[in-house]
């Protein structure tokens, strides 16, 4: 069956990992009709908006999108444009596999931990005034709707994928109703509906230390948003950097895949952009039609290019920014050299 994507190149390098990802995705024999839309910085240098509505109103449609990177100004400018994305397609539970991948050596070997993080309230619901002259103030917002959805989605993400054990990170020894809520809910849907999987509470302060002193120790982590904002770039540190790990954002009606680094705008133009975290996102992309859709054929195209990059690495065809020498199109063409081989 052909199925039908919203494609978001993004800003800065993304067009350029875009059009590696697609020629990846079409050697490997994929029936996908991609639909361009643009957001951010390419969308104002159209006179758009920074999400414009036809953007949202094509995944709304079609119910799925990969999208690449999107500058965000800090401290002033437009607001982010995930944050927009996540809030007006209520995609609520961003996904963070984080994976030690063969061929690539940091400090820490067989890394293997799926954040799920809340992707809707807690300080990033932008609730921010004035109170008075010097003086500024952030709500943070947590509600038992959403934080019982989170809880229930990591729980069931933890069954289908045959994982053990739901750690849920937390500051509720400060933040008593907010945090305490988020718990709160955990331990109830744990407790009444899925009591074979293992749980457990960390506070995240400790929990950072704990990560970086035995990362195999951990397996699904269930964090708020802030929160696991923070931790999904620092469990990535541990495989090798935002280059190598995929992202997702999942709600009730669609789903955005998407390469969680920069726009890198200091190399555009430059051809040695890596595409390997919009790769592995288009790879979680196909797994998610395999099961969602049943369809095989995405599930063994997945599988096959899955084997492919991680084949092209242990060949020692990497990017510059993985050690290598390969700049964005040689990679591109040893990954589908061995889909072919």
């Amino acid at each position: 069956m052909t199925h039908h994507v919203v494609l978001i190149p993004g800003d800065g390098i993304g067009p350029s990992i875009s059009d590696s990802v697609r020629k990846i995705l079409a050697a490997a024999g994929c029936d996908i009709e991609w639909h361009e839309h643009v957001a951010g910085v390419a969308a104002l240098a159209k006179g758009r908006d920074t999400m414009p509505d036809e953007t949202l109103e094509a995944i709304e449609h079609y119910k799925l999108a990969l999208k690449g990177p999107c500058s965000t100004p800090v401290g002033e400018g437009f607001r982010s444009v995930n944050v927009t994305l996540r809030k007006r397609l209520n995609l609520y539970a961003a996904v963070r596999p984080v994976k030690s991948l063969p061929g690539i050596k940091t400090r820490y070997d067989d890394v293997d931990i799926i954040i799920v993080r809340e992707n809707t309230e807690g300080l990033y619901s932008g609730v921010e005034n004035e109170v008075l002259p010097g003086v500024v103030m952030s709500m943070k917002v947590a509600s038992e709707v959403a934080c019982n959805r989170i809880a229930h989605w990591a729980f069931r993400y933890a069954t289908l994928n045959r994982r053990k054990r739901i750690t849920a990170m937390h500051k509720a020894n400060i933040m008593k109703l907010t945090d305490g809520l988020f718990i709160k809910c955990a331990r109830n849907v744990h407790k009444h509906e899925y009591p074979n999987i293992e749980y457990e509470e960390v506070i995240i302060d400790a929990g950072c230390m704990k990560i970086v002193q035995e990362p195999k120790r951990f397996d699904i982590l269930l964090l708020e948003n802030l929160y696991g904002d923070v931790m999904s770039d620092l469990c990535a540190g541990l495989v090798g950097g935002l280059g190598v790990v995929p992202g997702a954002n999942f709600g009730e009606h669609a789903a955005v895949f998407e390469a969680v680094h920069g726009s890198a705008p200091d190399i555009v133009g430059k051809g040695i952009a890596n595409p390997l975290a919009l790769l592995m996102s288009a790879q979680m992309m196909l797994e998610h039609i395999s099961i969602e859709r049943d369809d095989a054929k995405a599930g063994a195209q997945s599988a096959a290019i899955k084997q492919a990059y991680e084949k092209a690495i242990m060949d020692g065809q990497k990017t510059k920014d993985l050690g290598g020498e390969l700049g964005t199109d040689a990679f591109t063409d040893a990954v589908i050299e061995r889909l072919k081989g």
